[in-house]
């Protein structure tokens, strides 16, 4: 249908596999004989790396769903770069509702002789998609009202089929069936059996299931257009969600009197989980909001309205395009951004005007899904963004003469961090502070014991799983006892703040001339599992030798540090580290970070090397027992590597 070209050398795997997409993006090339090139989540969702990847290996075809084309797009209109992605010809959407505002966006931006867009439609249940339409130009899409699912692919035949499964009249809705090889054979253990049936206009016994997809379409001159599902589910950054589970989950919080969830403007850029609801009690929208990130995924979390009633209809049932109604003339209130809490509490001075273009315009771009006060310390993501909404964000700043890299933007750990980072056209902004590093002295004793103490016993993620068994008593032994040869190695540093003050510690070895330190405390435990997990790195995958690899061992930063001063402190040890690294010698820098901040900042910031991802809660000790098996699943501990050029 869309063959490769005599050029494509290289295509992208970037799919996780739970999504049936992430079958053709492996198997489609392999088959060709062409190379797979395999990109980490955290660079699809920074449009910043996953463009220049996809210009460094010009890649030709890439399979993503709308709301990701939509934050390339922004991101290209951004960057102001001319024939950016020149080479990335085949553009196939599928997994969400491609609709024709971001058609036009992508024609605007794409010359249509040199680049195609399809819209592709499919589920998991039929091997991916069974339907294509290849997108025509601005010219045609100026008449259309919905972007079409198009015509069936080769050895597949699509049924719009009424409730006794007879076929509708042309241009009537009817339910969308397929038929053909791809059907899976059923669902596990024969759950939902009245979604695979027996085809009744089966002729050809390769058709003779069906599959019911739960959507409605219809059929305008010979192609498809989707009318939406039978059911109450919709998409939802490529995931999908029933409706009706999510307002289970509200009605069920205590309190809660009624509720209703519904899904606004889907597929187009301002798309909202709404949740309205009725309350017995005294209770705000945010409360609720708390109790249901407890109790669903983060996005089947609705933003939640509280109303005096819900509309009814004269037949009794809930009136939901009122609400709808409700809920966009709200938005779309010139004042209803002044309904967001703003608070400029913590901002100096010197940030105050750049602080009130930035609280302004997150406030004009989150409005009513502004999770809470925006402030410096809140966390752009928290609060209510999402990757999309960070790329407009980033638009509507440099509009307003403030610019801020997107990989810069999405590793701010609170939007302090981002002023510090956002650069004026008027050059008239605050400078973030200054740091100096000092080599170890014997009179930093005290206060680098107490740094790490406070850091890692109260911090660390590894160590609240094991709380109970140390101390912090034990944190002074350990330092104690490297001490000696800490000032012997001549590898560490303090940091001091521009009044002097000391703000952060860093302490290095030889990774092949580390010290015998014999411990013990408990804290044998989390040595013992860095040994694990970093020994056969150490050993089979970086250069052999002394003076060969600096061992960034322990960091650590003073307590009365705010988030925004924390993440400047560790960003100015991890330069001053790789300017120790090329000072003296060394071919890399080995670490391992356990701590989701550190991890972020490796990744994305400092660009290190994982060379080992490991779930924390399935490391057994040498006692045989799983030390930190109350972690959850995502908690990793990862092993990176940063060779010194």
């Amino acid at each position: 249908m869309f063959p490769y070209s005599s050029t494509e050398k290289v295509c992208i795997f970037k799919t996780a596999l739970t999504f049936v997409d992430s079958v053709c993006e492996i198997w489609g090339p392999l088959i060709k004989g062409l190379a797979i090139l395999v990109v980490p989540k955290a660079v699809t969702k920074d449009p910043q790396q996953l463009v220049a990847l996809l210009e460094e290996y010009k890649i030709e075809r890439l399979v993503l769903v709308p709301s990701l084309l939509r934050s390339l797009l922004m991101f290209l209109e951004l960057q102001k770069t001319e024939n950016c992605l020149r080479h990335l010809r085949m553009w196939v959407c599928s997994g969400e509702t491609l609709v024709v505002s971001l058609s036009k966006e992508f024609y605007r931006y794409f010359p249509q002789n040199e680049h195609v867009l399809c819209n592709f439609y499919g589920s998991t249940e039929i091997m991916g998609d069974v339907t294509y339409y290849v997108v025509p130009g601005l010219n045609e899409l100026k008449h259309m009202d919905k972007v079409p699912i198009g015509a069936p692919i080769d050895n597949t035949a699509i049924y719009l089929l009424d409730q006794q499964y007879r076929p509708v009249k042309c241009g009537d809705v009817g339910e969308l069936f397929v038929s053909g090889l791809n059907l899976a054979a059923g669902y596990v253990a024969g759950r939902d059996p009245d979604r695979f049936v027996e085809n009744p206009l089966a002729v050809d016994p390769a058709h003779a299931k069906l599959y019911r997809t739960g959507d409605f379409a219809r059929i305008e001159k010979g192609i498809l257009i989707y009318e939406g599902r039978t059911d109450s589910q919709v998409k939802v950054r490529g995931h999908r969600v029933d409706l009706s589970e999510v307002e289970k989950a509200v009605a069920a919080v205590e309190g809660i009197d009624k509720a209703v969830v519904l899904c606004y403007n889907p597929g187009e850029m301002n798309q909202a989980l709404l949740a309205f609801v009725t309350t017995k009690t005294l209770m705000s929208e945010h409360q609720i909001e708390a109790v249901l990130k407890e109790r669903l995924t983060s996005y089947m979390v609705p933003q939640v309205i509280l109303m005096d009633s819900i509309p009814l209809l004269v037949n009794g049932k809930t009136d939901r395009q009122a609400l709808l109604k409700s809920y966009e003339n709200t938005n779309n209130n010139d004042d209803s951004r002044y309904e967001v809490e703003i608070n400029y509490d913590g901002v100096c001075p010197s940030q105050k005007e750049a602080a009130k273009v930035l609280f302004e315009t997150i406030a004009s771009v989150l409005n009513r899904s502004a999770r809470s006060a925006i402030s410096v310390n809140a966390n752009f993501y928290e609060i209510g963004g999402n990757s999309l909404n960070s790329i407009y964000t980033i638009s509507k700043l440099n509009e307003q003469g403030y610019h801020i890299s997107v990989g810069d933007f999405i590793s701010a750990i609170d939007l302090g961090e981002v002023l510090l980072r956002m650069i004026s056209d008027t050059k008239v902004h605050a400078h973030p502070p200054t740091y100096s590093a000092e080599l170890l002295k014997p009179g930093y004793k005290d206060i680098v014991m107490d740094m790490i103490t406070t850091s890692f016993y109260h911090k660390a993620d590894l160590e609240q799983w094991i709380i109970s068994d140390i101390s912090e008593s034990d944190y002074k032994e350990l330092v104690d006892a490297l001490w000696e040869p800490l000032l012997e190695k001549n590898l560490s540093f303090i940091v001091k703040s521009e009044t002097g003050k000391i703000v952060g510690v860093a302490l290095n070895f030889d990774a092949r001339d580390e010290p015998e330190v014999e411990i013990k405390s408990r804290l044998t435990v989390i040595f013992e599992f860095l040994e694990a997990i970093e020994g056969p790195v150490r050993d089979n995958q970086l250069p052999p030798g002394k003076g060969t690899v600096l061992h960034a061992f322990m960091m650590a930063t003073h307590s009365s540090l705010s988030p925004k001063e924390n993440v400047a402190v560790m960003q100015f040890m991890e330069d001053e580290v790789l300017k120790l690294a090329k000072d003296r010698h060394f071919t890399g820098i080995f670490t391992t970070n356990t701590s989701p901040l550190t991890q972020q900042l490796g990744t994305d910031v400092h660009r290190y090397q994982t060379m080992c991802d490991y779930q924390v809660n399935q490391y057994i000790s040498s006692d045989n027992t799983k030390p930190f098996g109350l972690a959850p699943d995502d908690q990793r501990a990862i092993v990176q590597w940063k060779p010194v050029k």
